[in-house]
């Protein structure tokens, strides 16, 4: 399923350490409103808490520092990479090697790994691999967001096909595959099976910016 946001605001829900963290689509809707998001969806990994391991910014305040360390697990597999919003409202995905600070980013928040990389395939990945699971991710497209959730459980490669093939997107980031979750509101889908960490809300677009 793709999801395009239009000209809807886009914002990322995560807590800094100090904050506590809203864990389902429903602790979100009573905090920004119901009636004015178009969709949501988990946005990247993070700890038992519920608060973000890599980067996260949110209007324009950094919640989380950029994580390079190294380690196991799909968020380090490198390259893994960000997903930033401009205060432009420009899109794009980067790696986290090429990734610096900029007060222009009003959004953003890491994931990995990178699905499409400058119009590549990431080089881990087999063509359709034994794992096979729901997933979720984002593509950059003419600096324009696509988010897309599998409505299978979809191997890595086939879900980076997807975006690259399909989708036409030259880079694509991987959000999850465990907890990927959608709150579709046209649709009245709102899943609720696992506790979420950050999450990306968009806006319809006659809607005002939630309260701060």
């Amino acid at each position: 399923m793709v999801c395009n946001p239009g000209t809807g605001k886009l914002v990322l829900i995560a807590a800094a350490k100090e904050e506590s963290p809203l864990r389902t689509f429903a602790e979100v809707g009573r905090k920004v409103g119901f009636n004015k998001v178009s969709f949501a969806m988990n946005a990247g990994m993070f700890d038992e808490q519920g608060r973000p391991i890599g980067l996260a910014i949110a209007d324009s305040r950094e919640k989380h520092a950029v994580n390079r360390r190294k380690g196991g697990g799909n968020f380090h597999l490198m390259p893994n990479g960000v997903f930033l919003v401009r205060k432009s409202g420009e899109a794009a995905i980067v790696s986290t090697s090429g990734y610096a600070r900029s007060d222009n980013i009003e959004t953003a928040t890491q994931s990995g790994p990178m699905l499409v990389i400058d119009g590549k395939i990431h080089p881990a990945f087999e063509s359709d691999g034994a794992s096979r699971l729901i997933r979720n991710g984002v593509g950059v497209r003419s600096e324009r967001a696509l988010f897309v959730i599998s409505q299978e459980p979809v191997s890595f490669g086939k879900f980076a096909r997807f975006f690259r093939d399909a989708l036409k997107t030259p880079n694509a980031l991987y959000l999850d595959g465990s907890v990927s979750s959608l709150w579709d509101s046209a649709n009245g889908r709102q899943d609720s099976h696992v506790p979420l960490g950050p999450i990306l809300v968009v806006f319809k677009p006659e809607a005002s910016t939630p309260d701060p």
